[in-house]
């Protein structure tokens, strides 16, 4: 079997988002989506080529962090097939492993010891059409399972809140697993998405991108 995966890059930053923000991660970026989000902020994981990496290669690295918690992300990492060895592997060598996921594609092969970061697109990301509404059930499956998993949206718009509020609320996501609400930058005011989900009494969690606050300048690495 081919364990390459084209890789756009590896790197030892503070996990920035999710419920395990604040913590130490090793994040293996894997190149190629197959959306494109208005508000995309790793366009270059989709128009640079990424490099050949095998899973040894990947390891060999990792090692340098034993333990480390590990994020899988893109890009969309479920494009690439040797991701599922992957992540059999980082498991077996005792990792905690989250996978971020652009919700377009099945997670049914995903291991119940991956933790699914799964971000639903709203409208304004241009992309919502593309919204795989079976991953919300698959998700409630894992729930029962005791899997950790977290539902992300990302909010451009008081359209997107009221959107993505409603999807929460009709699809009892809350009670599933934690639910994530993130503001685009420029577009959607961090202190009128609080209040907007104070309003509406929301279960979700108010996400903030951690590492663009440590490091506003700093695109890539992070």
């Amino acid at each position: 079997m081919n364990d390459s995966l084209q890789v756009s890059e590896l790197f030892y930053s503070i996990q920035g988002e999710s419920t395990r923000a604040g913590l130490p991660c090793a994040f293996i970026r894997l190149s190629g989506c197959n959306l494109r989000c208005a508000w995309c902020d790793s366009r270059y994981t989709w128009e640079e080529p990424g490099r050949a990496t095998t899973t040894g290669e990947i390891l060999a690295w990792l090692s340098a962090y034993h333990g480390a918690m590990v994020e899988i992300t893109g890009g969309e990492p479920l494009l690439q097939e040797a991701v599922y060895p992957l992540m059999e592997r980082l498991l077996a060598t005792g990792h905690e492993v989250l996978l971020e996921t652009n919700g377009s594609l099945a997670v049914d092969r995903v291991p119940a010891g991956v933790s699914i970061i799964l971000d639903i697109k709203c409208p304004g990301s241009g992309m919502a059409e593309h919204n795989l509404a079976v991953n919300m059930e698959r998700l409630a499956e894992r729930s029962r399972q005791g899997c950790r998993d977290e539902i992300k949206f990302v909010i451009g718009s008081e359209q997107d809140f009221t959107w993505a509020a409603a999807l929460t609320e009709e699809r009892g996501l809350s009670a599933l697993c934690p639910v994530l609400f993130s503001p685009v930058r420029g577009t959607m005011d961090a202190g009128r998405l609080a209040d907007l989900i104070l309003e509406r009494r929301l279960r979700v969690r108010l996400q903030l991108q951690l590492h663009t606050l440590l490091w506003p300048d700093t695109p890539r690495g992070v």
